[in-house]
């Protein structure tokens, strides 16, 4: 088992920690077992609710720029993790090393997809941050490729650690929730998209693949499961103008885990077009437990997928859906999917994601 060499206490941002609903937050609190499993000490700083110094119901920005510098100041831990994006402290602890995880820069790469003032947020403080990071943690190498292009100055401090994906299992349903699963009645062999439904994850691509399925006599169910996003109202307009026209639709959105992944594991196949992505957790999940994935050939998918899983550009609808019919119409090749799928993804654990972070700590500290 690696070990880090003696170097003190860590300072863990934990500030999404309370938010089931983000990619950072999982991240967060399985990045933290991962490294808590090798013999690490954390203090977890800002949650909202729970951790060394939770900031109660404050607001995370305000709770970073006015009360963690003071946290850092008093108690001196080595080094300072900040995991969401952007956000260390606008001016250095002394004595304390700066390490930041970027996930994605989808504000500046599709800034239509994200509100003009978190835009201005993101950029400005992103470069502040980069400036005091002592290393950058990039989760692919398509994210860390695009730091560069706009910042290469952080090459020489910028390292690609991927995220894993082994916190998904089988999951284990409560009568509750297996009751829920019972009335939705579904069919044996339907279509999931599981994502916000906002104008990046590219979801009217699925519904134009409905429509050209439908309209060719081959319909097929589709369920949605995910939480409301910024600019996702024309989308839902749109689930609902196709639901009244007949199309069988089902938006369940936001799902508590068990559910969700229970959704997953029995769909016929899991489709996941987005334009753009900093990893692209979900497909992986779909792949680990057995449900065969089509995504895009954007972002980050073809590095996280492989050829475990069918692509299609972003803008093919045509394209999706004859992979869509493809594989409902097979249940060979989407066996042969699975097994591929599982194989790919069980490369991808957060035991993984902690070695690269020990590694990335102690080159921080070394500076």
């Amino acid at each position: 088992m690696r070990r880090l060499v003696s170097i003190g206490s860590i300072a863990f941002d934990a500030t999404l920690w309370d938010e089931p609903t983000t990619g950072i937050g999982l991240y967060t609190r399985c990045l933290a077992g991962a490294l808590e499993a090798r013999g690490v000490s954390l203090e977890k700083l800002g949650a909202r609710d729970s951790g060394d110094h939770p900031r109660g119901n404050g607001g995370r920005t305000a709770w970073t720029l006015a009360r963690l510098p003071k946290l850092l100041e008093r108690s001196r831990p080595a080094l300072y993790h900040a995991l969401g994006n952007f956000n260390l402290p606008l001016t250095r602890v002394p004595g304390t090393a700066y390490v930041l995880t970027v996930l994605d820069l989808i504000p500046l790469i599709m800034p239509d997809t994200v509100s003009a003032k978190f835009r201005w947020q993101f950029r400005l403080w992103l470069s502040r941050s980069l400036l005091l990071a002592d290393q950058v943690l990039c989760i692919s190498a398509r994210t860390r490729d695009d730091l560069l292009e706009r910042f290469p100055e952080v090459a020489s401090r910028a390292v690609v650690v991927p995220i894993g994906v082994d916190h998904v299992n089988a999951p284990v349903l409560d009568a509750t929730s297996a009751d829920y699963l019972r009335s939705l009645a579904l069919p044996k062999d339907y279509v999931l998209y599981a994502g916000s439904l906002d104008v990046r994850k590219n979801v009217d691509l699925v519904l134009d693949a409905m429509e050209r399925l439908r309209a060719q006599g081959r319909p097929a169910s589709l369920v949605l499961a995910g939480q409301s996003w910024f600019g996702s109202g024309r989308v839902e307009s749109r689930i609902a103008r196709l639901r009244a026209e007949g199309h069988d639709i089902r938006p369940l959105g936001y799902q508590a885990e068990p559910v969700f992944y229970e959704l997953m594991r029995r769909a016929a196949l899991f489709v996941f077009p987005s334009r753009y992505e900093g990893f692209g957790l979900p497909p992986l999940e779909a792949m680990r437990l057995g449900t065969p994935a089509i995504v895009s050939t954007a972002g980050s998918l073809p590095e996280v997928c492989g050829d475990a899983a069918l692509a299609v550009r972003p803008d093919d609808a045509e394209g999706l859906a004859e992979s869509i019919h493809r594989l409902l119409r097979s249940p060979e090749e989407r066996r042969a999917f699975a097994e591929r799928g599982r194989a790919r993804a069980a490369e991808f654990t957060w035991k993984r994601t902690a070695e690269g972070t020990l590694a990335a700590y102690e080159a921080a500290l070394r500076r």
